[in-house]
């Protein structure tokens, strides 16, 4: 299929880099799928999920990836004694006043895509597909093969030079042949996984719904816009009489791609990026694509393992088009893959902290806006979400408890195996051992006689419920638990640092963050105290202030400040909790058009509703 970008000639390169890397797995996606040449190869190897914006290219893998091979069209030809190509080809059809294509393609209406013969055998052959469908002739699978069929022999006759944002005003050799309807060209396995499924959406939207083991991109490279190029591939594959416009017929309504502009390109990779859920990342490229190689191999260094990023090279012969990017420095086209293995861990704070978000991050993250630059986590308490956010430049983490910015601040700043060497030798010191009372009090003692953080990081992992707490004299009182250092603490110790290239700690109030002096890129993450609900760390009897429908109010009232400066925000909160509403919060966010989406549902004794709450829109 004559199809920019199609990855055809390149599919033993992209074998061959599987192979070098060692890439195992069981589900790969075709995210961009095009004419799904790459899936319908691989899909004897793995459960395929495959996508694409354009609805043609949904058909089209629909036809390659639910099929074993060329359907056998059972029912037609029991009904017809032939298949449905031989059945087409040799109907004679005439020109009705519904044929689309005939009526806005051809000289009748002043453009020369078809030959009036030849548009009038599509429109004729897209309609009866319609009739043999409805009449249970053929099923969903034989239905997407006829229309992709349909689809690839229309190309073999237009009038074109490969895509159809022009025509040419002259009639080409090739669109003077009869239009012949032939079997969409697939690859025949005796397996298939009756798991593959095909997508017809934005990818940025999918890719925060699926996860995988392979995820291959192949984005446009080019300021070309598929939906201008293959407006006409669109319309025969929906035939919904769209509004057409201008000399060329495109469609009115139509999707733009991001990946196609310059300004918005790097900000739909990074979102990409980000918010993938595959373990192996390969991206087709080329080193004259709209966004500088070396920019966009720094980009994915952000969100690899220990930011390795490998390049593999393949010279490749390029396809030329009426709009073709400016090629940097005349070098040679060289088609690359770029494979990094995404960081998917979370690096859970060693700090078991009350009301900790680790659980949700997953969720959370999904909400993230396309671009960061800087994400300050307000009220930073253990510190897990910002530490887990890849922001491009800095994360800033604010928390007002001074007793718990302490013990962040030297998780943070000091070497991994001399915490654990301290910790390991006041267990020795203190014979502290789980549910050992005595051994608990004396060391509880001695951090109120010095207040050394070390020693209440120890309490806190030994204490009831992993809670610190205080008397009016500021000593500790939270009595013995029922937990214990263990490997899994010391290793969340070992790997306890941020994702993003820096950070930054601030112990204060969020009342006193300046927001101004933040770059508009900023995003602002917010987990305060849930107002409804009853936890220990929330009903100011703790040696900390409460909070109540003052302090509610109030950070409420700086979210809106913040939204009307022009910055960004989220709000973690619990709309409703064993039967009470959150009034007040939800006709803050209906009477300022805020979104409000629904993350968690949990508790069964106290069931509640956790929200994410944001100022701005991601699509």
């Amino acid at each position: 299929m004559r199809y920019l970008g199609n990855k055809t000639k390149l599919l033993k390169f992209i074998e061959n880099v599987i192979k070098k890397y060692k890439i195992e797995g069981e589900i790969f996606a075709d995210l961009f799928a095009g004419t799904c040449s790459v899936g319908d190869y691989f899909k004897d190897k793995y459960t395929i999920i495959a996508n694409d914006y354009m609805s043609f290219s949904g058909i089209i893998c629909k036809a390659k990836l639910l099929n074993k091979g060329v359907p056998e069209f059972k029912n037609f030809k029991k009904v017809y004694e032939k298949d449905p190509f031989t059945f087409l080809n040799n109907k004679k059809y005439t020109r009705q006043a519904n044929f689309f294509i005939y009526k806005n393609y051809t000289p009748q209406s002043d453009r020369m895509y078809f030959s009036e013969e030849n548009a009038i055998k599509i429109d004729g052959i897209r309609l009866d597909t319609e009739e043999f469908y409805k009449n249970s002739l053929i099923n969903e699978k034989e239905y997407n093969y006829l229309i992709a069929s349909l689809i690839e022999s229309a190309l073999k006759v237009s009038n074109t030079s490969g895509t159809y944002q022009a025509f040419f005003k002259f009639w080409e050799a090739r669109s003077q042949k009869e239009f012949i309807l032939e079997p969409l060209e697939i690859n025949t396995t005796k397996t298939l996984s009756k798991d593959n499924i095909i997508y017809n959406t934005d990818t940025n939207k999918l890719i925060r719904e699926i996860s995988g083991d392979i995820a291959y991109i192949d984005t446009p490279y080019t300021t070309t816009q598929y939906a201008n190029s293959y407006h006409m591939l669109e319309t025969i594959a929906k035939y919904d009489y769209p509004e057409i416009f201008g000399k060329t017929g495109r469609r009115v309504n139509r999707v733009f791609s991001g990946y196609s502009n310059k300004q918005s390109a790097i900000i739909e990779f990074e979102d990409l990026f980000r918010q993938i859920q595959f373990k192996h990342i390969l991206v087709s490229y080329s080193n004259q694509s709209i966004i500088p190689l070396k920019q966009l191999i720094n980009l994915a260094k952000k969100f690899a393992v220990n930011g390795k990023v490998y390049v593999e090279y393949s010279d490749y012969r390029e396809y030329a088009t009426n709009n073709i990017s400016k090629k940097g420095n005349e070098e040679n086209l060289k088609e690359i893959i770029i494979y990094f293995e995404k960081d998917l861990k979370i690096n859970k704070s060693p700090l078991n902290y009350s009301g900790s978000k680790d659980a949700l991050l997953p969720l959370i993250y999904k909400h993230l806006p396309k671009h960061i630059d800087c994400f300050v986590d307000a009220m930073g308490g253990a510190f897990n979400v910002g530490a887990n956010i890849t922001a491009l430049k800095t994360v800033i983490y604010n928390e007002y408890n001074t007793y718990i910015y302490e013990i962040i601040s030297m998780l943070l700043n000091e070497p991994p195996q001399k915490t654990i060497k301290k910790i390991e030798q006041i267990l020795k010191k203190f014979k502290l051992k789980k549910k050992d009372k005595n051994a608990y009090l004396k060391l509880r003692e001695e951090y109120n006689k010095n207040k050394q953080t070390i020693l209440l990081f120890v309490l806190q992992i030994y204490s009831f419920q992993n809670m610190i707490r205080f008397n009016n004299n500021k000593q500790m009182n939270t009595p013995v638990g029922n937990n214990e250092y263990c490997p899994n603490i010391k290793e969340r110790i070992e790997n306890f640092k941020p994702k993003s290239p820096k950070y930054k700690l601030i112990c204060g109030k969020y009342q006193k963050i300046n927001f101004k002096k933040y770059p508009k890129d900023t995003i602002f993450y917010f987990d305060p105290p849930y107002f409804i609900t009853n936890a220990e760390y929330n009903d100011g009897k703790r040696g900390f202030d409460g909070w109540n429908i003052d302090y509610e109010t109030e950070l409420l009232n700086f979210l809106l400040n913040l939204h009307e400066n022009g910055y960004k925000f989220i709000l973690s909160n619990v709309i409703s909790h064993n039967g009470k509403h959150h009034h007040i919060l939800y006709d803050w966010v209906k009477e300022h058009n805020f979104y409000l989406d629904i993350i968690g549902q949990t508790g069964i004794k106290y069931p509640r509703e956790e929200v994410i709450i944001k100022n701005y829109s991601i699509f």
